[in-house]
């Protein structure tokens, strides 16, 4: 059974069909929309300021989503990936996003609709990546822009409730 825990008043929410590990984490004032997936020893940390997270958001192995105390809260859209490893803190993440693998979005960053964050990319305090874009690198650069990502995005955050149904049978 995941570690739900509440704290300060506040506990975890989530819709429907949602699938979180054994050995996740939630705490405090996470609201989950439906569909989602928080996979094995990710932690959804919404102590300090809360966290929201649309439909179809999958949230993998290791990941780490926080908020920051009196500051920023965290806002994560539909149909975004949350790649392995991945640190997500006090920022917004819109719709149709990929958070690559052992990448970290900092504090005021905001992520717009239909963009790609690469593999161990640092998006810096206060970033804004326009929609259509793909940053890489430490720190964070603008590498193109493109208007066809969000089809394999979508493909990619529905694949995830399809993963959680081989663990229900």
């Amino acid at each position: 059974m995941a570690l739900i825990k509440s704290v300060r008043g506040f506990s975890p929410s989530w819709g429907n069909d949602c699938f979180i590990a054994e050995n996740a984490t939630l705490v405090g004032a996470v609201q989950m929309g439906h569909h989602c997936t928080v996979w094995f020893n990710a932690v959804v940390r919404g102590d300090v300021s809360p966290i929201t997270i649309g439909d179809y958001t999958n949230i993998q192995d290791g990941a780490v989503v926080h908020a920051t105390y009196q500051r920023n809260e965290t806002r994560i859209g539909s149909y975004v990936s949350i790649a392995h490893n991945a640190i997500v803190h006090g920022c917004t993440i819109e719709d149709y996003v990929l958070i690559g693998m052992g990448a970290i979005v900092m504090d005021g960053a905001v992520i717009k609709r239909g963009s790609i964050i690469g593999a161990g990319a640092v998006i810096l305090q206060n970033t804004v990546v326009e929609p259509g874009s793909i940053w890489a690198g430490n720190p964070a650069k603008f590498i193109k822009k493109t208007d066809n990502l969000e089809s394999e995005i979508t493909r990619i955050a529905n694949a995830y409730p399809m993963y959680a149904g081989w663990f229900q049978e």
